[in-house]
């Protein structure tokens, strides 16, 4: 059963320390398998899920089962200023399958 407002981040240690400060809590796995054994783990427990988009790209089969479902919100956020694009393609992704149309980015 989630946890009602409970908010957890993956990611490397360094990327997601920050997030501990405001109550959220940060799991640092190490790789592709151990990432996706974490998320699997804890699915059950949180209701939004924040990523880091380099372990978000890795895993994303995972991530796009776990859209099917209402809970968890998973989330790819960018690391620093130079995020790889993954996070704002799974949300054109979402919105197009939503409302059958790209209204966030127009492209033609």
């Amino acid at each position: 059963m989630i946890k009602s407002g409970k908010i957890a981040v993956i990611g490397e240690k360094d990327s997601v320390l920050a997030f501990k400060a405001v109550g959220v809590d940060i799991f640092s796995p190490n790789g592709m398998f151990e990432t996706n054994d974490l998320l699997r783990k804890i699915k059950d427990e949180y209701a939004v899920i924040f990523i880091t988009e380099d372990l978000a790209e890795q895993i994303s089969d995972t991530i796009d089962k776990l859209k099917a479902r209402a809970y968890p919100a998973v989330i790819p956020i960018p690391v620093g200023a130079n995020g790889n694009g993954f996070g704002l393609k799974g949300i054109k992704k979402d919105v197009e399958k939503a409302i059958g149309a790209d209204i966030l980015f127009g492209d033609d």
